[in-house]
């Protein structure tokens, strides 16, 4: 969805970037257009419940905050599965090419879940503390491959 709202401009809705002008404000008009454009691009990506349950939510971050905290906490359940399913893979019949691309849909999954955090401070940050992270993330992957190689 973020990336999906990147690619047309209006993941600034969301960020506060954008925020709600006043209604005598000349820019209500398109904020609002562009608000309920947005509002039913979430609405139509989202289940028939879920979106039923967020219908008068009408403003845009309100509903991205709500999902957002709505789905935060089912995360680390995830996590937690996806983990035990990176784990537990195996190549059993499946060829080398196949093994290798179930292996990285793994990984970038958890990548999606687990992303990077970047520095807060807007001078170039000098800490390494990504470049860290990353190659714990390297590490880890090496481990599991190395685990998985070894029960084949």
């Amino acid at each position: 969805m973020k990336r999906a709202l990147l690619s047309k401009n209006k993941f600034k809705f969301f960020s506060g970037e954008i925020p709600e002008p006043t209604r005598k404000s000349k820019q209500y008009e398109a904020w609002e257009h562009c608000n309920v454009i947005v509002i039913s691009w979430i609405n139509r990506s989202l289940v028939t419940q879920i979106a039923q349950s967020a219908i008068y939510i009408d403003n845009a971050r309100d509903l991205w905050e709500d999902l957002k905290e709505r789905f935060s906490n089912i995360n680390h359940f995830h996590t937690s599965d996806l983990l035990q399913e990176i784990n537990s893979i195996r190549q059993g019949e499946r060829s080398i090419s196949e093994y290798y691309t179930n292996s990285i849909i793994l990984w970038e999954e958890m990548d999606s879940l687990r992303p990077i955090p970047t520095c807060i401070y807007s001078s170039k940050c000098t800490c390494r503390l990504s470049k860290i992270i990353l190659e714990y993330r390297e590490s880890e992957r090496v481990v599991f491959s190395e685990r998985a190689r070894r029960h084949l």
